[in-house]
């Protein structure tokens, strides 16, 4: 009988729930960790409990926020770009079912060397050039990139070596980057625009291989190692999030992509293309569980922070207009659940 009791005992013990956390947990996107540190500093000293915030890439934080449900995973995970549909139905299938998406603001896609480097300008098409697997022959028929010098593309670009430090396929930069100008410059090639009307998946592949002699190197999700890499190297350029490319200013100088330069202006106005959206998701079935995540939100989307003169601003993130902020305000405050069919 006693050891009948004491199973039971265990049993009951085992199925009872570890105590809650104190203290949200925030993964994903590196270009979006500085803006979501600063709001957990604030939101720290306010509250006592400063959320653990870690830079694990878009791709990889959300693998893990879709993980499941419990306090063993994140409870918001940073974006650089939308939750894809594929991760909304895997967070689904791990019981992820409540996911409220909150856009925060804009940054720009920068293109940068260091501040005594040659300069230069390029476009989409060049850019194309310059880091594909495979670019249009002399037929229009594709062939191995070619390309070793940035004159061999233009020979009013450097007679200096094609090194461009980005970041990996987990990055939510890099997807970014591919969509915003490695795609435009494929399609600046009429045999690739009409490979894209005969073979959407054929054009996809092409936009999306990056070389892999070299040219373009995988720098990891450390924007801050790829800003001293260009420092070491002036013929180098990276690629990085314009907020890095502010905060290193006085060592690095954007370079124009089609004739507009990257900066906080050009970004706001809509005049830099090479632009896109910052999230961040929130796990709501934590809300109940984990202490202060729908202060940690009401902080993130007031007007102190994501406003024009919050301090967002000051580091960087480019403010959305009004209408748009008040409009993500409501839908983050009220925990707004995300559907599927708003993804792509």
């Amino acid at each position: 009988m006693n050891r009948l009791l004491l199973s039971a005992s265990i049993l009951t013990l085992l199925a009872m729930p570890a105590a809650a956390r104190d203290q949200i947990r925030i993964v994903g996107s590196s270009t979006v960790y500085p803006f979501t540190t600063a709001v957990a500093e604030a939101f720290g000293k306010a509250s006592g409990k400063t959320p653990v915030v870690e830079s694990t890439g878009t791709g990889g934080g959300i693998k893990l926020f879709c993980a499941g449900v419990g306090e063993d995973t994140p409870d918001f995970v940073n974006a650089s770009r939308p939750m894809k549909k594929s991760e909304f139905e895997t967070c689904a299938k791990n019981g992820v079912t409540d996911i409220v998406e909150i856009k925060v603001g804009y940054d720009g896609l920068s293109i940068a060397h260091a501040k005594d480097a040659k300069e230069f300008a390029l476009t989409k098409q060049q850019v194309f050039q310059a880091l594909a697997k495979e670019v249009p022959g002399a037929d229009g028929k594709l062939i191995a990139n070619p390309n070793r010098m940035w004159s061999d593309i233009d020979p009013s670009l450097p007679a200096t070596k094609i090194e461009v430090l980005g970041p990996p396929p987990t990055s939510g930069t890099r997807d970014s980057f591919a969509e915003l100008v490695m795609e435009k410059g494929a399609e600046s090639f009429d045999s690739l625009k009409a490979l894209k009307k005969s073979d959407a998946k054929a054009f996809e592949v092409v936009w999306k291989a990056m070389r892999e002699d070299g040219g373009y190197v995988e720098a990891g999700e450390n924007d801050n190692l790829i800003v001293q890499k260009l420092q070491a190297n002036p013929d180098a350029v990276g690629i990085f999030g314009y907020s890095f490319l502010e905060e290193n200013e006085a060592a690095l100088k954007g370079v124009s992509v089609d004739g507009v330069a990257p900066t906080y202006e050009t970004i706001s106005s809509g005049d830099y293309k090479v632009a896109r959206a910052l999230y961040i998701y929130a796990k709501k079935q934590h809300a109940g569980t984990i202490p202060g995540m729908a202060e940690f939100v009401a902080e993130y989307v007031s007007g102190g922070a994501i406003g024009e003169d919050g301090y967002l601003a000051d580091k960087g993130l480019v403010p959305l207009p009004k209408e748009e902020a008040e409009k993500t305000r409501t839908s983050a405050t009220s925990m707004t659940v995300l559907k599927g069919e708003e993804l792509m």
